[in-house]
């Protein structure tokens, strides 16, 4: 078993440089893989309708990343031993990212934006995308869109987008529908199957990993409860999350070969065994020798 943990910055960076350089070298503390930021600007991410019908909407501008910070965000990421992740809402910010990012991902109200997975795979890296709201053929139609390109590492992660997802909607079996029938397009890439959380409960993480096979899980990350996005309810704190992480570090290590011999911490009780003969401990053979 293997599994990769991504934190998700969102927007709780508060266009602070600084501020993000401390979520980056944290999330490498709580036992993070990577690290994953979003490039987005509000009027391309939004319609004018949905402005001028939402004109609350124009307020989030101040949730954008600045694209300057790039280059030391990934630098910062890679020193410390991360991944570094950023999701492009604008086809522009593919291009943008490609000097930096270690992968793309798509975020889930963008599966039916194929021109988007196109331009990320056409860049040759890897990809992942959630899939919340989607149907299944919405999944196949993404993953047939990028079938020519030169990405092949692709994961698929169970998602639903809801903020916070309740647990009885996160339907974490559909993993296992996601695995088997998307099966085929191994052919083509080298697919994995993980989860994205948006409940912040330690037991739907641990079970997507053990019972499901997640391998990578996403969840949204924020220093110290400040962040823009925090305050919603979706997103873990350092130390609700490094316990998560260590769990599944302990059971992984817990795994072994699968062989059935005596352990090397076992090696001195073995002679402190029942003697076969007299039923008394330890090894006839060692008690003359204590």
């Amino acid at each position: 078993m293997d599994v990769r943990f991504i934190a998700e910055v969102s927007s709780n960076h508060k266009q602070d440089l600084g501020r993000c350089e401390q979520i980056i070298t944290v999330a490498k503390e709580v036992g993070c893989d990577g690290v994953k930021f979003q490039l987005f600007e509000i009027e391309r991410l939004f319609s004018q309708e949905a402005i001028r019908a939402k004109p609350d909407i124009k307020s989030k501008k101040s949730w954008e990343l600045s694209a300057q910070f790039l280059p030391d965000l990934s630098r910062l990421a890679h020193q410390v031993g991360l991944q570094f992740l950023c999701t492009p809402f604008y086809l522009e910010a593919v291009d943008q990212l490609e000097p930096y990012v270690d992968a793309y991902k798509i975020g889930s109200y963008e599966l039916l934006w194929l021109d988007l997975f196109r331009k990320c795979a056409a860049t040759g890296k890897p990809l992942i995308f959630s899939t919340g709201m989607a149907t299944l053929s919405e999944v196949e139609e993404a993953l047939k869109a990028i079938g020519g390109y030169p990405t092949k590492e692709v994961t698929v992660l169970q998602c639903t987008s809801s903020y916070p997802a309740p647990p009885s909607e996160v339907n974490l079996k559909a993993m296992e529908t996601l695995r088997k029938r998307l099966a085929p397009y191994s052919e083509t890439f080298n697919l994995a199957i993980g989860y994205s959380d948006h409940t912040v409960l330690p037991g739907v993480i641990l079970k997507a990993v053990y019972r499901y096979n997640a391998k990578l899980v996403e969840f949204h990350f924020d220093l110290d409860g400040s962040g823009e996005e925090y305050k919603v309810g979706h997103c873990w704190l350092p130390e609700q999350i490094k316990s998560v992480i260590q769990s599944v570090r302990e059971a992984i290590s817990a795994d072994g070969s699968g062989e059935k011999e005596p352990s090397p911490s076992e090696t001195h009780e073995r002679e402190w065994r029942a003697d076969p003969v007299d039923g008394r401990r330890p090894l006839k053979s060692i008690r003359e020798k204590l």
